[in-house]
């Protein structure tokens, strides 16, 4: 069940999420020293995937039901693809500070989305909160000294922050058949196929890249990638996507401490104020913000919603997502229809 504030496992993997997540920024900076952009994004995404496999071999994976097959690619395509793509294309060019800030706007398109798609609530203070959490995390990126210059490469960030707002959406509803890592595997198999383009590239820098950037990578696939997805996507299940989403606020903070701790960049006290600042947003909508508790079931995430009903086949993946979330959006009774383990 899902509650202003999450219980002790979901709080759990929300904070190992996002310390993965964090320090995933200074990751990336050492991989792009020997990589491209994309050549990171793919080798990040094949160690997680490979880490995947293993699990699917082990320990069984189920096969996705077929009329899911479409959303869990778009999914994948959406939050991993574009994402990830679209962050590391647009470090290249626009500064640290202005991608913070464009990066920190994804909670906002979370929660229009989940207001009008997934019949989730904030209260005013709940609005109130995600602008502080917003400011903290402007008052970070303006801490970090390197300007807040715009260039047109800051467009893939901005689609990157549109996109995985989106997939957090579509993805909501699938969470009620699907386990957390079935979900995880599913998404990252998927989006890692469409970086395959990048394959040639990484097979020709891979033999000149330094250890740091290669250890990097393959931290990135392990950690930041297959085990943060995993909390994420657990947490998800057990979150309004709305709430789940602001504590991304705290990622910009985390990154400048990783960015400190890894790589000696020493953060100014502007930064420090931001932090402290985004923590109190995200503080604000976790404990004021909510309207109304939504309610998941814990049973059902890990197979077929309770009331075993599903969207039409011949509906469009987004379509189907997002008339499935508002049918689930209230609370469910019995166990009706919900597969053995």
């Amino acid at each position: 069940m899902s509650s202003s504030r999450p219980d002790g496992r979901t709080a759990a993997a929300i904070a190992v999420t996002l310390l993965f997540w964090g320090s995933s920024f200074a990751a990336v900076k050492a991989g792009l020293e020997s990589f491209g952009p994309g050549e990171v994004a793919l080798g990040r995404f094949l160690v997680a995937s490979l880490a995947l496999a293993i699990y699917a071999l082990l320990g069984g994976l189920r096969v996705p039901a077929l009329r899911d097959v479409p959303a869990l690619v778009l999914i994948g395509f959406l939050g991993v693809t574009v994402y990830h793509l679209g962050i590391n294309f647009g470090q290249v060019s626009v500064s640290a500070g202005a991608a913070s800030i464009i990066v920190s706007t994804n909670p906002i398109f979370t929660a229009l989305l989940a207001t009008f798609f997934l019949k989730e609530r904030l209260r005013v203070w709940g609005w109130i909160g995600v602008v502080i959490a917003f400011s903290g995390s402007a008052l970070v990126a303006l801490g970090e000294g390197r300007g807040m210059g715009f260039n047109p490469y800051a467009l893939p960030i901005v689609v990157a922050a549109i996109a995985t707002a989106i997939s957090f959406v579509i993805q909501k509803p699938y969470l009620r058949r699907y386990k957390a890592i079935e979900m995880t595997t599913y998404t990252i198999w998927a989006g890692t196929a469409f970086m395959l383009v990048f394959m040639p590239g990484l097979a020709r820098q891979l033999p000149q890249a330094s250890t740091e950037s290669v250890l990097s990578v393959v931290y990135l696939g392990l950690f930041p990638a297959a085990v943060a997805y995993i909390t994420w996507t657990y947490a998800l299940a057990r979150t309004p996507a709305s709430v789940l989403s602001t504590y991304l606020y705290v990622i910009p903070v985390l990154g400048i401490f990783f960015a400190w701790l890894w790589r000696g960049e020493v953060p100014v006290l502007l930064s420090i104020a931001g932090g402290v600042l985004a923590l109190a947003g995200v503080a604000l909508v976790n404990t004021l913000g909510r309207d109304k508790p939504a309610v998941v079931p814990p049973d059902s995430v890990r197979g077929m919603p309770a009331n075993g009903t599903a969207a039409s086949p011949s509906m469009g993946p987004v379509a189907a997502g997002l008339a499935e979330a508002a049918e689930t959006s209230g609370p469910r009774s019995g166990r009706e229809g919900v597969p053995g383990d």
